[in-house]
């Protein structure tokens, strides 16, 4: 039966909390270390699979979510309990570490839309008190309010703050948590995207033919079966250049469709974040993503590609809607002729159709 575990891994007390640098590098190794777990041994010799995982690492430590496959509840808990001892006693790196909770906390269905990167899963405040205690909701807050100034390439304007309109229905602190989710995000999404460009080049095959995918599947479902390896590593490209871009002053319009849809994705990982802090039904999400939009996703129209039009079926529909860009084969164009992208982007003949 699968399982979902969540543990919380802390360094040793006293420790200054991490800073952004050493998050990364926190997740790094853990996500390595875990990539490298075959299988873990339980009570009585019993096999315990792990099958996925998410590291989230935020200035007090960081919270695995693990999918592992057990016989029982118990054996998962004990044996994840033990290989994350063993795990963080044997690397040089964590040493003073220590394993804190280590449970299950969720219903297979609500790890499957987590792992998966799939729609937001709304959670009751009651789940969220299980989930995580006061404390750890406070720590990931202060985690996304530390990531917020890695984002340089927008101001607090871009999320609907106002600095002097005591009015504003978007305070400095929220806009300053969106920010966060967002650094935070990208973080994710560019981890996800190499998972997803693994799978699809193990299996020489498309997204409509791999179910392992957590990013890919969710853009526009009428193309599915052209986003191949080939497609997956443009794609990841692009996320990467986006991220860039977004860390750099100065932010100007998508440079390209792809790098539209990728924000659209950040977008829905950034809620993601605030949602396992408890933020997403505290903030005004409507008025912040509005001004987000307006301020970053300047002049396209990437948001008809996920539409089906009435009576339409499929990708022919879209050249009908005559807007440069939307047609599957111009994704990765530049949308003016001052942009140069990067070479890789014009690579073409993905070899699976």
């Amino acid at each position: 039966m699968d399982y979902q575990l969540t543990a919380d891994v802390t360094p040793a007390p006293g420790t200054p909390d991490l800073d952004p640098l050493q998050q990364h590098g926190v997740a790094a190794l853990l996500d390595e270390q875990l990539d490298l777990l075959a299988g873990i041994e339980g009570p009585d010799g019993l096999e315990v699979e792990p099958l996925d995982h998410r590291v989230e690492v935020h200035g007090g430590g960081a919270v695995i979510t693990w999918l592992l496959d057990a016989p029982a509840l118990a054996f998962a808990e004990e044996a994840a309990r033990h290989v994350l001892t063993e795990l963080l006693t044997q690397t040089d790196l964590l040493s003073g570490w220590s394993v804190g909770r280590c449970e299950v906390i969720a219903s297979d269905d609500d790890l499957e839309a987590a792992l998966n990167n799939g729609p937001v899963v709304e959670l009751t405040d009651d789940d969220l008190g299980e989930a995580l205690t006061d404390e750890e909701i406070a720590e990931l807050r202060e985690g996304l309010l530390a990531a917020a100034p890695q984002l340089r390439g927008v101001g607090l304007e871009a999320f609907g703050h106002v600095a002097d309109d005591p009015a504003c229905a978007v305070s400095e602190e929220a806009a300053r948590l969106v920010a966060g989710a967002l650094v935070q995000g990208i973080e994710v999404l560019t981890d996800d995207l190499f998972t997803d460009v693994q799978d699809l080049e193990d299996a020489e095959a498309s997204v409509a033919d791999v179910d392992a995918v957590t990013v890919l599947n969710m853009l526009p479902q009428r193309y599915t079966d052209l986003y191949g390896p080939l497609f997956a590593k443009q794609f990841l490209v692009t996320t990467v250049i986006m991220g860039y871009r977004l860390a750099q002053p100065g932010w100007t319009q998508p440079l390209c469709t792809a790098e539209a849809l990728a924000l659209h994705l950040l977008k829905n990982e950034a809620a993601a974040q605030l949602e396992v802090a408890g933020l997403l039904d505290e903030l005004p999400m409507k008025e912040i993503m509005a001004a987000f939009d307006e301020h970053v996703l300047v002049g396209v129209d990437h948001e008809r590609l996920f539409d089906t039009p009435e009576g339409g079926d499929g990708e022919d529909d879209i050249d009908l809607l005559g807007t440069p860009g939307l047609d599957f084969d111009e994704w990765f164009l530049p949308r003016n002729a001052e942009t140069v992208l990067h070479p890789y982007l014009a690579v073409e003949d993905d070899g699976i159709v």
